[in-house]
């Protein structure tokens, strides 16, 4: 699924995104609307991983989207 996509259905795919990374806030996947590199960064914050795990994770989400 593309960014255009993902930011498109955004209200869709956050519930499933929320249930993922419990630790962050509605108020981060309101600001993120399908922003990767917004969410990577929360991602680092909130857990404490690095920009490659961070990055991965997303990516991964979203190919399970497809």
């Amino acid at each position: 699924m593309n960014k255009d996509i993902i930011s498109g259905k955004w209200t869709q795919i956050k519930g499933q995104a929320q249930q993922k990374w419990g630790k962050l806030t509605d108020d981060v996947f309101d600001v993120a609307e399908g922003d990767s590199k917004y969410l990577a960064g929360k991602l680092q914050e909130q857990y404490g991983w690095d920009r490659d795990r961070a990055e991965r994770e997303v990516r991964d989400f979203e190919n399970t989207l497809q």
